[in-house]
């Protein structure tokens, strides 16, 4: 065992593949990184650091526990059954599953900040009090959609667990110093809010196309988003720097 994890730190093909997988992982990163953000910061301030910690975690832990289940999960691409001339794997279903989780928690929370709901509310039948344990769940429940997809497509780049082991404990690192931040900095901008329920429903449509075959390049949606926020970011400057008293202010 040590003489190939030696093998693999002389290996420059094992560097690129681990370099590959880092920045494969942080992006997916970012979706999970708004989820969780959005979702925390609907608990009591004095519970969101300790939810986000635990959740990416438990997140984490998860996933390390799936990489030794990879011989499992790359079979999960084989069709299970045929509809509408397309072969339904179960890798498709868990894709169509998170993804319409992701657009109704979109939805919900996108309505609850429009029009915020009265009782009886068909989108909010409880309390919009979220609790650490749910909220946790919920992250789980998301985690396990992207950490299968992202196990598939990192098989195609290298075979060698070791390198898929360090690539998720890098991006969990760098996950846990930006979770704060990011929420906190979503929380002081609340256009920025709506925002980033635009992108969970961006990500939540893309994933139900690609599991009814539609491939959707990755490229596209992640130059979307970063256009959408550089748009944003200026608004926030022109706000910002707007002398108090113009426009109505």
């Amino acid at each position: 065992m040590l003489d190939y994890i030696l093998s693999l730190l002389a290996s420059p093909a094992a560097w690129v593949a681990l370099a590959t997988l880092i920045v494969m992982e942080v992006v997916l990163g970012i979706d999970n990184l708004i989820f969780i953000s959005i979702l925390t910061n609907k608990l009591p301030e004095e519970k969101r650091s300790l939810a986000r910690r635990l959740g990416i975690g438990m997140a984490v832990v998860m996933r390390l526990l799936l990489l030794g289940t990879i011989a499992v999960i790359v079979t999960l691409t084989n069709p299970v059954f045929e509809a509408f001339g397309h072969g339904f794997s179960w890798r498709d279903l868990i894709l169509i599953a998170g993804g319409l989780f992701l657009v109704w928690k979109a939805t919900k929370e996108i309505h609850h900040h429009v029009d915020p709901p009265a009782e009886g509310d068909v989108f909010e039948k409880k309390s919009a009090s979220l609790g650490v344990a749910a909220a946790i769940g919920q992250i789980l429940v998301l985690d396990l959609v992207f950490s299968i997809d992202s196990i598939i497509t990192a098989v195609g780049m290298t075979r060698d667990i070791p390198i898929m082991i360090a690539a998720v404990l890098v991006t969990v690192s760098i996950m846990l110093l930006a979770a704060d931040p990011l929420a906190n900095f979503i929380a002081r901008n609340p256009t920025v809010v709506m925002l980033a329920l635009g992108f969970l429903l961006l990500i939540g449509t893309t994933l139900i196309a690609e599991g009814f075959g539609a491939h959707v390049p990755k490229g596209y949606i992640y130059s979307a988003m970063a256009f959408s926020a550089l748009v944003e970011g200026l608004n926030m400057l022109s706000r910002r720097n707007r002398p108090k008293g113009e426009g109505g202010h």
